[in-house]
């Protein structure tokens, strides 16, 4: 029989970003940061006050990945909820980086203590999603991501997986609703890793959440 399957975010799942972006953007660029949306493009202004475009806003990110990674720490309890998810189920990181960001992500997760497989991923995640599921073929999957848009695409295209909505700085988590799409909503690593073994043990497919579809 079929092991699990947990794909998760990295940024604000495992490790956290926004915070030392932010004083990245504050120290590197006189950009302030406001904790007020999961758009970062929104959440960034020049001293001036004059917000930034969203090419502007991906040229920042561009400039942190991966040059700033080392900037960045584990989100708490992250590293051993995976070692003991992964006692029972196959870990998948799928994060939104360019593909040259792929080895310096392996690397950082692995110092953290999270050795696990690591897809690079542009754009909605629910195609690679799928991909993954027709892969492993699991007796039951697991999405974990910050983003309310990802957990939509994944349920447009791989409705069967069970999807976790986290966010796990606390300062964005306040300005966050619980993405529709989702499942369940858990900030916390320790709830959130009792939730997963619950659908683990289940195994069992996702119920389906009407949601928009997307353009």
């Amino acid at each position: 029989m079929t092991r699990p399957l947990l794909i998760t975010d990295c940024d604000e799942v495992l490790v956290h970003m926004v915070r030392h972006f932010a004083d990245w953007l504050d120290q590197e660029h006189d950009v302030d940061f406001a904790y007020g949306s999961w758009e970062l493009a929104k959440n960034m202004r020049r001293r001036s006050g004059e917000p930034l475009t969203q090419e502007e806003m991906w040229g920042y990110l561009h400039g942190f990945f991966p040059d700033q990674m080392h900037r960045q720490t584990i989100v708490p309890h992250a590293r051993e909820a995976i070692a003991a998810l992964a006692e029972q189920a196959d870990v998948v990181i799928l994060t939104n980086l360019q593909d040259q960001c792929q080895t310096h992500r392996v690397e950082q997760l692995a110092a953290f203590g999270i050795p696990h497989r690591v897809v690079c991923n542009q754009g909605g995640k629910g195609t690679p999603v799928a991909a993954l599921i027709a892969e492993y073929q699991p007796s039951v999957a697991v999405f974990v991501d910050d983003l309310p848009v990802h957990h939509q695409s994944v349920a447009e295209h791989a409705p069967d997986v069970w999807r976790l909505h986290m966010v796990s700085e606390p300062q964005l988590a306040a300005g966050i609703a619980p993405a529709p799409a989702a499942h369940a909503r858990i900030d916390d690593w320790h709830e959130a890793q009792a939730w997963i073994e619950a659908r683990f043990a289940a195994a069992e497919p996702a119920p389906p959440i009407e949601v928009l579809a997307t353009s």
